[in-house]
């Protein structure tokens, strides 16, 4: 009986190490896909430096969702330049979206707080604090997912992001990538899409009313379903458009 005691102890201090080494090697590989999925993702914005996104994440998902639907994906885009967009719209932007862009490294800490203090009182989150450079990571690379675990992950490239692109540059591939309703991206598509005009001509008006719709351009702020509430918005922005301030070398 003893010598069984004996063996049977034996035995199982040969089976724990057996698993520790499993769980080990598991937890080494999915660490190791991960390194090379983000390494993936890290190439592709030291390439934005100087070549623009063919595609975005954003953009596959959209056509998933219609392919799902049974129907046929739409995308109008037309890339143009940073100097070929109004600076009206830069300023529409920047004051509907994120006022300190130039002021931050891509996460603005005091629009964090008082949003987590807002969402805390309503009891549900309701406001957002998302920059114009995370707001770009997250459609660049990831879903529309609230998942903690991909908010992390989006801090991760938005705080990449601004160490390898200028603020330019950002400006420059947000204005072109962005969802501005079914099937449209990009300021260029949008401008011809809502005022039969480019870029480059948009008014001070149409610019904040372009500014307006970026929040939630298929649904909340679809101009098409609601009029009123984009236009209420677009009114705000254009009040607040003069008090952002673009810096000489990008004006």
């Amino acid at each position: 009986m003893v010598q069984r005691a004996e063996i049977k102890t034996i035995a199982r201090k040969r089976e724990h190490p057996r698993w520790r080494r499993w769980a080990k090697n598991i937890i080494a590989i999915a660490l190791g896909l991960m390194l090379l999925y983000h390494g993936w993702i890290l190439f592709r914005v030291f390439r934005m430096r100087s070549s623009n996104p063919e595609v975005t994440a954003l953009m596959e998902q959209r056509a998933s969702e219609a392919e799902d639907q049974g129907l046929t994906p739409r995308r109008e885009q037309t890339w143009v330049p940073y100097d070929r967009i109004s600076r009206n719209l830069v300023r529409a932007v920047l004051a509907g979206e994120d006022s300190n862009f130039f002021d931050h490294s891509g996460f603005d800490w005091e629009q964090i707080e008082k949003a987590i203090e807002e969402n805390w009182k309503q009891g549900k989150f309701k406001r957002g604090a998302s920059t114009i450079s995370q707001q770009l990571s997250k459609n660049l690379f990831l879903s529309t997912s609230k998942n903690p675990v991909r908010k992390l992950h989006e801090a991760l490239i938005t705080w990449e992001m601004e160490l390898i692109l200028s603020k330019r540059r950002i400006l420059e591939i947000y204005l072109n990538v962005i969802e501005w309703g079914d099937g449209v991206y990009g300021a260029e598509a949008a401008s011809r899409k809502y005022f039969n005009t480019s870029a480059a001509s948009l008014s001070p008006e149409q610019a904040a009313f372009l500014s307006a719709i970026i929040p939630n351009p298929r649904e909340t702020f679809n101009p098409n379903k609601h009029r009123r509430r984009v236009e209420r918005r677009r009114n705000i922005i254009m009040r607040l458009m003069r008090y952002v301030e673009i810096p000489k070398d990008l004006s």
